[in-house]
């Protein structure tokens, strides 16, 4: 059986995390337009 590309959860973090969300001027953008639409933003 073939499984999919397991990503590490330390890059998958660093990557997609909440900390990598906010360094980033379009992922803080990303985060405030998922508040405004009601969503608790929760990022790995």
């Amino acid at each position: 059986m073939h499984y999919p590309h397991k990503i590490s959860r330390r890059k998958r973090i660093r990557k997609l995390g909440f900390r990598a969300r906010m360094r980033t001027k379009k992922g803080r953008q990303m985060m405030n337009r998922k508040r405004r639409v009601g969503r608790t933003v929760n990022v790995v």
